[in-house]
């Protein structure tokens, strides 16, 4: 059997050849400007709300500034892991404000936020362990529990029932984590955090949150789910990413010190990755300053996407509800969902599609995501075009 066969032979590739034929392919647009509510997308003006750019922090002056600054200082990278000779005195400081910010003891700092989740999770689960997985959590979850060689048991997107009566049947010489997104990435859905707090308790459990579209959208001061629900005490791993609220590239996790140097030593993808770049650290570090220092951003954000949701309503287009900057709309099957992506490209709207094993079979929807420096004009806009390309296509 040629190993390469299934390059060609796979569902995948079936969808991708559809597409292409129907001049319908969704992917790989190109950025022709940076990342702003709106951009330039070759050679096209579009409103962009398919970007996790929370905070608008992306293009932000003092943080390109900051980049730059750390860049001349420290070089274009550290050509090595934390572990040996890629730690510089901006890694320390980003890990101890971050520890500082999330209110716990340390903080571990990876080169992604999916590296993050496989490294935090194949070090501390291991054969012996059983880790506990709402269905909806990211695919970076998924993988690393692979990579612990820990038992994987699913459990019903937020059905707390589904989970305990799963619990129940853990041995007590088992290890357990239990793992949920703060806020799930498709949805926009928040997890019941009180009620996995309670079953953590009740089963001698451990709890990590992914907390990658929470950090700086959530909670009073923005620390995410944690301080939304007031039990940042009862949270064992705080989990995230540099490349949304933060602006950069990267992630961290915090935890307790002796979970945190645990990780350092034992985690495989930590050890044997190249650390952080400078500039990104550098970036990283100057938007937790100003997420710290201009709480109006995240006002203004919730503001503008519950504005986009009340323009949904008023149009009479069907959404899953939320108070996240997340905003899927239902277009139910793959052909549809990725024609009224491309209608809306070309009307001068970017979105993302979301398909299987991303959403569950017959709940395909495009994901719409929205930035504290949109304004309502562009609202509307998007609004206006959204409704006419799902009447064009005749999905309402």
């Amino acid at each position: 059997m040629d190993l390469f066969e299934k390059c060609t032979k796979n569902p995948t590739s079936d969808l991708i050849k559809f597409a292409k034929s129907k001049d319908i392919y969704p992917y790989f647009h190109t950025l022709e400007s940076k990342q702003d509510i709106v951009v330039e997308m070759e050679g096209k003006r579009e409103v962009m709300i398919g970007s996790n750019n929370y905070l608008g922090l992306t293009g932000n002056q003092e943080v390109i500034d900051a980049a730059v600054e750390a860049t001349k200082k420290f070089g274009t990278g550290c050509s090595g892991s934390r572990f040996l000779n890629g730690t510089t005195s901006a890694h320390v400081a980003l890990e101890k404000e971050l520890a500082e910010f999330l209110h716990k003891e340390d903080c571990v700092t990876m080169s992604t936020g999916f590296q993050t989740n496989l490294g935090v999770i194949s070090a501390i689960a291991g054969r012996n362990d059983v880790v506990l997985c709402d269905k909806e959590n990211h695919a970076s979850i998924y993988d690393a529990i692979k990579l612990s060689y820990a038992e994987l048991i699913r459990f019903n997107h937020n059905d707390m029932e589904d989970l305990e009566a799963k619990l129940k049947t853990v041995p007590e010489n088992k290890g357990i984590l239990i793992v949920t997104d703060g806020v799930f990435s498709m949805s926009g859905d928040i997890c019941n955090l009180p009620e996995l707090v309670r079953l953590k308790k009740k089963y001698g459990a451990k709890l990590m949150i992914d907390d990658a579209h929470a950090l700086g959208i959530l909670g009073e001061n923005g620390r995410g789910t944690a301080e939304y629900f007031g039990l940042e005490d009862d949270i064992d791993l705080v989990c995230g990413t540099f490349s949304k609220s933060l602006a950069s590239l990267g992630g961290y996790c915090a935890c307790s010190r002796v979970v945190a140097e645990f990780i350092r030593h034992n985690s495989r993808p930590f050890i044997f990755s190249a650390s952080i770049t400078p500039g990104c650290v550098a970036a990283a570090r100057k938007s937790l300053e100003i997420i710290k220092r201009e709480p109006e951003r995240r006002k203004h954000l919730l503001e503008i996407s519950n504005y986009m949701r009340q323009c949904l309503r008023e149009r009479g287009i069907a959404f899953r509800d939320s108070i996240t900057p997340i905003i899927a709309i239902y277009t139910y099957d793959p052909e549809p969902t990725l024609a009224v992506c491309k209608r809306l490209f070309d009307e001068g709207v970017y979105v993302n599609p979301t398909l299987p094993p991303a959403t569950p079979v017959g709940e395909c929807l495009i994901r719409t995501s929205y930035t504290a420096t949109h304004t309502k004009e562009l609202m509307e806009e998007a609004a206006d075009k959204i409704l006419k390309v799902l009447k064009e296509m005749k999905i309402m």
